[in-house]
């Protein structure tokens, strides 16, 4: 215990001291979706510039803290001033930036997001008033994008693993009292008490008992796992420690995908350092706690995301699920009683345990207690990471937080592959377990992609199906050949071939392979076509009957022109254009030659003035 409060000591000096230094001190954005954005170079060009100008400065690379529209983020603290947040910043802005703030002394006023003191600041907001963030409740996300992931240091000054010093003065029978009145259920998609399946773990007998934290995030648009990781992995491996001692595991395994490098390395780094801390291993804290932790990289099967599947992977064999009961609390990993928990689940518990579960559970709905994290994507004016609490209606996260879609609302598409798209009726909707569940929907571990009037719900319905047939892992009929059936109905609709017959063929079909598959992802994999079937009859109609896609996306359905009275000749469509179909010289109107169209729509989305209209294609019977 000495050691640890040594050196939590050591690190709020070294935190306070960050705050209030006599240096100047730069955060840069540099989880993935700064990288992607440009924050490598940004960060070259920073270095490059303190150097050239001799200025001594602190460079801290933090992760994601949220509106990942506004990458690269960057901050500059002065001496004696709060740290102030500017978005979008590329290499070029760098110089402009800095001579402000080094050469003339001022504030830089382009660009400017917001501060982060607990103060006012004469010309800026605060960072956290921003209309994407002032609604959120930080609970999980607390770090991310505030500390240096890759420096213990940080997370200890900020309380810590003082979670994990608290269980192991506790029986493991209180930590889970604990948990268990918080409300906390599981968020990777289930939502199953968290408390029930550690309880039948640690009753069932054995010598042996595993904990797997479950990173294998697969969800086309879901990001929320990855930027906990890079932004904040102390929290996640806080939360196995505290795991492990409530269900008297002795080893964990950390199960990720391989195309998360960023996270794994992160990961790698943080796990080194709670050895040197002694928080793993044997006799943890002075304590007869014993445990440790493993990384186990996947090759990226959407279907590893399913319990017993992964618990095949680890084991070295092939990725597929098998029939339960017995359920892994009772014989999993190596037959052992084995608790996989997702990311986000364990991140959360150690502020629960610091902060009580009365604290907790004061947020979400009477049986959805708590915050949720969700990626927030698609045709939205602001995209990125957020947190709320649940119980926050749809309408409230769409336009308060992403602030609504440019041309209009449409749907939402929660739950990923296995969810549903739930439309216009649907925005005063709760978000939590049992309305979105009686919506036909499900939260799943928190993707919420949001569609515009512009998007297909035929396509959208066929492209969710794609994905789930081809990551079907063909061990059970219903979704190795039923997925493939649906997806060939989808795609004769989408041609304009369909009939009306297809619709109950569609639900039959949907229906059977709900009830039939072998696992939750299987049984899950008609969510999209049910809800879209029910919710969206009149778009598959329109495609059926009137051989019209009325959002002007289905290719065999649709021919380009230019309106040549509304074209401006700003030759955006000419440069954004991959085969020269579109062509015409400035100011002038712009002239389409189909023969070269490809129907890729990059004209149609990036016109600013209606001038490219998608109009439907008459397709004869029998065609």
């Amino acid at each position: 215990m000495k050691t640890l409060e040594m050196q939590r000591a050591h690190a709020v000096q070294a935190w306070n001291g960050l705050q209030n230094s006599a240096r100047p001190v730069i955060y840069v954005g540099a989880g993935s979706c700064g990288l992607a954005a440009g924050a490598a170079e940004v960060i070259e060009a920073v270095e490059a510039y303190l150097a050239k100008k001799r200025i001594g400065a602190d460079v801290l690379k933090v992760g994601c803290i949220g509106p990942c529209y506004l990458e690269p983020l960057v901050d500059v603290q002065m001496p004696g001033n709060p740290r102030i947040s500017y978005s979008n910043v590329t290499a070029e802005v760098v110089r402009e930036l800095f001579d402000s703030f080094f050469e003339k002394g001022e504030v830089f006023r382009r660009h400017l997001v917001g501060h982060f003191s607990e103060n006012g600041f004469k010309g800026a907001p605060k960072f956290f008033e921003h209309p994407m963030l002032q609604r959120q409740v930080r609970i999980v996300l607390r770090n991310c994008g505030i500390i240096d992931p890759e420096n213990v240091n940080h997370y200890l000054a900020r309380d810590g693993y003082k979670g994990l010093e608290k269980c192991l003065w506790m029986p493991w029978s209180d930590v889970l009292e604990i948990v268990k009145n918080s409300g906390l259920r599981g968020r990777g998609g289930a939502g199953f008490p968290t408390w029930r399946k550690w309880l039948v773990c640690r009753e069932t007998k054995s010598d042996t008992r595993y904990l797997i934290c479950n990173a294998d995030e697969g969800d086309p648009g879901a990001f929320m796992n990855r930027s906990l990781i890079e932004g904040d992995p102390h929290a996640v491996l806080e939360g196995m420690l505290i795991a492990a001692y409530t269900i008297g595991a002795s080893k964990g395994f950390v199960y990720i995908r391989a195309e998360y490098p960023l996270a794994i390395q992160r990961l790698k780094s943080a796990i080194a350092q709670l050895r040197e801390l002694g928080l793993l291993g044997r006799g943890i804290l002075g304590s007869e706690f014993d445990f440790d932790i493993s990384i186990k990289e996947g090759a990226g099967a959407f279907v590893c995301g399913e319990e017993t599947a992964l618990i095949a992977s680890i084991e070295g064999k092939r990725g597929m699920p098998r029939t339960r009961p017995p359920f892994p609390a009772v014989a999993g990993l190596w037959g052992k009683p084995t608790i996989i928990n997702n990311v986000e689940t364990l991140g959360t518990l150690p502020n629960i345990i610091r902060n009580g579960a009365a604290w907790y559970s004061q947020y979400g709905t009477e049986t959805s207690k708590g915050t949720k994290t969700f990626s927030l994507v698609g045709k939205l004016r602001r995209t990125g990471l957020i947190e709320v609490p649940l119980g926050m209606t749809v309408r409230s996260v769409v336009y308060d937080i992403g602030g609504g879609s440019v041309k209009g609302f449409k749907a939402v598409q929660t739950g990923g592959p296995s969810g549903g798209c739930l439309g216009e009726e649907f925005l005063d909707t709760p978000i939590d377990y049992e309305a979105l569940g009686a919506a036909g929907s499900i939260m799943g571990s928190g993707g919420l992609i949001v569609l515009d009037r512009n998007t297909c719900i035929v396509d959208t319905a066929k492209y969710f199906l794609n994905f789930t047939q081809a990551e079907s892992c063909g061990k059970c009929v219903p979704c190795r050949v039923g997925t493939r059936h649906l997806v060939n109905i989808l795609e004769r609709i989408s041609q304009g071939k369909g009939e009306v017959s297809d619709l109950a063929r569609l639900e039959r079909l949907a229906l059977a392979i709900k009830g039939g598959a072998l696992c939750g992802l299987g049984q899950t994999a008609p969510n999209p076509v049910l809800t879209s079937l029910k919710y969206f009859r009149g778009e598959f109609l329109s495609h059926i009957s009137d051989k019209r896609c009325p959002a002007a996306v289905c290719r065999d359905l649709v021919h380009y022109r230019i309106i040549k009275d509304k074209c401006t000749g700003c030759q955006r469509c000419v440069k954004i254009c991959p085969t020269g179909a579109i062509t015409g010289p400035r100011s002038e109107p712009h002239n389409l030659d189909m023969s070269m169209c490809i129907k890729c729509r990059s004209c149609y989305e990036i016109c600013r003035f209606d001038a490219i209209a998608g109009d439907a294609i008459v397709i004869e019977p029998g065609a």
